[in-house]
Parts: structure tokens; C-alpha cells; sequence
């Protein structure tokens, strides 16, 4: 954001929250991870264990379950950066991303960016 600020070009970041997409399908990123885990060295997995196998998978999929449905409040952001004519700086979508970025935002933007 702030190197496109010399070219004259304003840029909006959106910063949403936990949303249904294929990217946080608890398939997908299980599936993902589990081909990571089989590809590493025995000294490794021994040193993480079983158990942690197993929490990080139960985490993973109590995640999901919190992920909204509404891609509605993401597009809204986007339409909103895209069409106004005086578009802010951040937006955040979905309350989880409100009580993460909206205190982030009230520090110097150097820090946050």
C-alpha cells in the first residue's frame, strides 16, 4: 500500500476474517497437512508426536465450524473499495477480523503493513 502511494495509486486492504472457501475447507488443508506430515523424517514427527497430530486435526476441524457462510460481507467490502469515491484504508470483514484488525489499526500504519 504505502509503495504504490508514490505512483499515485491508492490502495484499499481488505482483511477478512474466517470465511467457507476451498482455502479453509477442513478437507483441503487436513489432506494438505497430512501429506506434509508422511513426508517427514521420523526424528521430526517423534519429536511433535502423535498427540500433537491429533489436537492440531481436532483444532482444524472446530475451525471450520466457526468459519462464516456470508462471502457476502468480504464482496461488500470489495464493491464498497471499488465504487466510492473516497474508499478507506482497511476494511475488515466479519466480526473476527473486527476484534483482530480494528485494534491493529489503531497502531502506526508502518507497524501494520
Amino acid at each position: 500500500r504505502l509503495e504504490m502511494r508514490d505512483f499515485g495509486v491508492k490502495v484499499s486492504v481488505i482483511e477478512p476474517g474466517y470465511f467457507k472457501t476451498l482455502i479453509t475447507s477442513a478437507e483441503n488443508v487436513e489432506k494438505t497437512f497430512l501429506s506434509i506430515w508422511e513426508k517427514l523424517p521420523a526424528e521430526t514427527k517423534a519429536s511433535y508426536g502423535q498427540n500433537y497430530l491429533n489436537g492440531f486435526l481436532v483444532s482444524l476441524r472446530k475451525m471450520q465450524k466457526r468459519c462464516n457462510p456470508n462471502l457476502r460481507l468480504v464482496t461488500d467490502c470489495m464493491e464498497h473499495a471499488l465504487t466510492s469515491r473516497q474508499p478507506r484504508t482497511r476494511y475488515s470483514a466479519g466480526w473476527d477480523a473486527k476484534l483482530l484488525y480494528i485494534p491493529l489499526s489503531y497502531l502506526p500504519s508502518a507497524l501494520t503493513d
